[in-house]
């Protein structure tokens, strides 16, 4: 399979996204790369390798570019050029750690929509305590969101996690206010009734401060609330490090606990870590399109890489495209 990536994108490209790319290539024999930026500043960082293709792009998507236009005027630019090849055939799936307006800005307009799909999903794998984590979507793609939007983010969510997860039946849950089936806004209302008729294992209403006790394989919600969600997961694990971290630093004696539990520690950052979980993948284009965290360093873009190769492997477009032409949703 061949897969299309950005190479200038991310706070730590294009060294980190090199890097990445190279462990891929050691790791996968069966993935062929393509690496879109500036020559100039990938070459040095490379080795030959018979599987790695350099094309050279003048233009480059800053983060501070307005999405939409960014993708429009700048023609020469890794992310733009990435997802041409991805929409021209060239290659089968592509990820960037760029500006994710872009990016999604990107997929719709290159890649294109899955006929059928009313809005594509940002969606991620998140940590749980019992280290098995759980998908959720949407994490941004839309701020605002119908029930029948969120309905198929539970087809695309449940595709994924049996394919690409490995879960034969995965619970899906809905992201609320309560467990209840009467609680929440207009909208959850909505979608708990649609939920409970469509063929997929509902679990019912998901409570925030239950998200990292494995209730449930799939959680879905509208985008505003999703990306809060994920930045409050986000900078809290990073937080709850701070803090472990300090207090082992406080004195003589709990340096050398500190010692005693450095193995453990590292386990419990290791679960708490994104790069360990690859990257978000916008569900419902025509194609696998992987957005890798911004501060991605060379361990996140190989576990995106690797992401993106298994969408391709198990074909999750082509069984959306499917399950979405056999279970169209009422608009």
């Amino acid at each position: 399979m061949k897969l299309a990536i950005d190479g200038m994108g991310g706070d730590n490209a294009p060294k980190a996204v090199v890097e990445g790319v190279l462990l891929a290539l050691d790791e996968f024999p069966n993935i062929e790369i393509q690496l879109y930026g500036n020559q100039r500043e990938l070459q040095p960082l490379l080795k030959e390798h018979s599987r790695l293709q350099v094309i050279h792009c003048e233009e480059v998507v800053e983060a501070e570019d307005d999405p939409a236009r960014a993708v429009r005027r700048k023609k020469d630019s890794s992310m733009a050029r990435m997802l041409e090849a991805v929409n021209e055939g060239r290659a089968d799936a592509c990820l960037s750690a760029g500006n994710t307006g872009a990016l999604m800005a990107g997929g719709l307009f290159k890649v294109g929509r899955i006929e059928g799909v009313s809005r594509p999903a940002l969606a991620t794998t998140l940590p749980t305590i019992d280290g098995k984590g759980f998908l959720m979507l949407d994490l941004g793609a839309n701020a605002d969101a119908k029930p029948e939007n969120l309905v198929q983010y539970a087809i695309m969510g449940n595709i994924y996690a049996k394919k690409v997860r490995g879960i034969d039946n995965p619970r899906i849950g809905l992201l609320n206010i309560g467990t209840e089936e009467k609680k929440g806004n207009d909208l959850t209302k909505s979608v708990f009734g649609l939920l409970k008729e469509a063929d997929l294992n509902f679990v019912g209403n998901v409570e925030a401060r239950d998200l990292l006790d494995n209730v449930a394989d799939v959680v879905v919600t509208d985008g505003f609330t999703g990306n809060m969600v994920l930045k409050t997961i986000e900078g809290t694990a990073g937080a709850l490090m701070s803090m472990i971290k300090d207090v082992f630093m406080a004195s003589g004696k709990t340096k050398i606990g500190a010692l005693l539990v450095k193995g453990e520690m590292k386990g419990l950052k290791s679960k708490l870590d994104y790069s360990e979980h690859g990257g978000a993948a916008l569900f419902g284009l025509q194609a696998p399109v992987v957005k890798a965290h911004g501060s991605s360093n060379a361990r996140a873009i190989y576990n995106a890489i690797r992401q993106a190769s298994i969408m391709v492997e198990h074909n999750v477009t082509d069984v959306i495209k499917t399950t979405i032409a056999d279970n169209p949703v009422q608009q």
